[in-house]
């Protein structure tokens, strides 16, 4: 295989093996809700699972459950095809490995919620749960009361919960945001006229 190909899939490898090592080592060393400090009160492992989306959302009841998987798989087989055409069309190194981390991610708890309910004896395929296991509350306080909606409410500054996977893709995400400019600049293209001409784009 050619090294274009090697590099990203192996990076999305290596993210996939150790978000699952990590959530393996997670579900069977901690008690669900148990946390564990490594950074004080502002860091730590916090033991959860969710039916949902990244970051803990949810998405409603059995069917939504089975529609999120079933579409999360739909979603890693077109982020896989993207990535190979990137790769295939010679994009920015930056935009192929942003595109991997977020295969990566996806395919992370893609595996959680298809085989983890069979893999634990708790749920059929494609019903597993979302192991999540990071937690940064670095601010805590709250809301001023004659703040709309909230006022008067606790403030946690960062709440959710999350895993390896969800900070793949959010990473992956945020930096081709930052840096679209950058990866999809305008190329000039030669184009022939009727008359033959040649003249640029």
């Amino acid at each position: 295989m050619k090294a274009a190909y090697t590099k990203p899939f192996l990076v999305a490898t290596f993210i996939i093996l150790a978000d699952q090592i990590i959530k393996t080592w997670v579900h069977q060393h901690m008690a669900l809700q148990q946390e564990i400090q490594f950074f004080g009160k502002y860091g730590m492992l916090h033991y959860t699972e969710n039916n949902g989306m990244a970051f803990g959302m949810e998405f409603g009841g059995t069917l939504g459950k089975l529609a999120l998987t079933l579409f999360r798989i739909g979603a890693v087989v077109g982020i896989g095809y993207g990535l190979v055409y990137l790769i295939k069309h010679k994009y920015h190194r930056g935009l192929i490995l942003n595109v991997a981390l977020i295969f990566a991610g996806a395919m992370g708890n893609i595996i959680d919620s298809t085989f983890y309910g069979i893999l634990y004896h708790y749920a059929p395929l494609f019903h597993g749960q979302v192991v999540d296991m990071f937690y940064f509350p670095l601010i805590n306080g709250h809301f001023p009361s004659w703040f709309p909606f909230w006022g008067g409410e606790e403030f946690v500054f960062f709440r959710p919960v999350f895993n390896l996977a969800d900070a793949s893709i959010s990473v992956g995400v945020i930096l081709i945001l930052i840096n679209q400019k950058h990866y999809f600049k305008h190329q000039t293209h030669e184009v022939s006229t009727p008359n033959s001409e040649v003249v640029e784009e």
